[in-house]
């Protein structure tokens, strides 16, 4: 978030035809809830379209990339990484150390979400490996309660910038304007 040493989301794989849904809304994700930038590994060409698309028409400042060396981006990541597995210690018993440890060190954050079986060589990069629950569950889903807890929920709050246009909060009906309607 602005004013906070960077959070960016990796998402380590893509397996073209069965992952384009997870993949984009990992981007999706990242983007609403608080983080600076998405890098999608793989071939997530049309994720990425997606991703840069919300961002123009919604806002930012969010920036999203491909890669086709993911671990190599966990390796050479100059900052903290925290790698978000099912087998990792609960994320209610490390978060503030993350949240701390990025917030007094100032160094960026990489968030790994993985795709299909991660090699344990990420769970040895990763400064932690991080549990929402010990349970199976979708990435997305590990992805937002993470991110939210990162930022204690400021990022619900979070001004978009450059937006085309806006969603209108409402209790019934679907509302979007553009932005010099608001």
């Amino acid at each position: 978030m602005q004013g906070e040493p960077e959070v960016a989301v990796l998402r380590l794989g893509h397996r073209p035809g069965r992952d384009e849904r997870m993949t984009t809304h990992v981007g999706l994700t990242a983007r609403a809830l608080g983080a600076d930038r998405a890098i999608l590994g793989g071939d997530a060409g049309k994720s990425e379209d997606t991703v840069a698309d919300i961002t123009d028409r919604f806002g930012g400042p969010f920036a999203v990339e491909r890669t086709d060396s993911p671990r190599a981006i966990v390796r050479e990541w100059d900052g903290r990484v925290v790698h978000l597995t099912m087998y990792g210690e609960r994320v209610q018993h490390v978060i503030g150390e993350v949240r701390d440890a990025h917030a007094e060190a100032g160094e960026p954050l990489l968030v790994v979400v993985g795709s299909q079986k991660v090699p344990f060589d990420v769970y040895e990069a990763a400064d932690w490996n991080v549990g929402v629950t010990n349970q199976p569950h979708s990435e997305v889903a590990g992805l937002a309660v993470f991110l939210d807890r990162l930022f204690e929920g400021r990022e619900l709050d979070r001004e978009w910038v450059d937006a085309d246009r806006t969603v209108i909060p409402e209790a019934t009906g679907k509302t979007v304007v553009p932005t010099d309607e608001e």
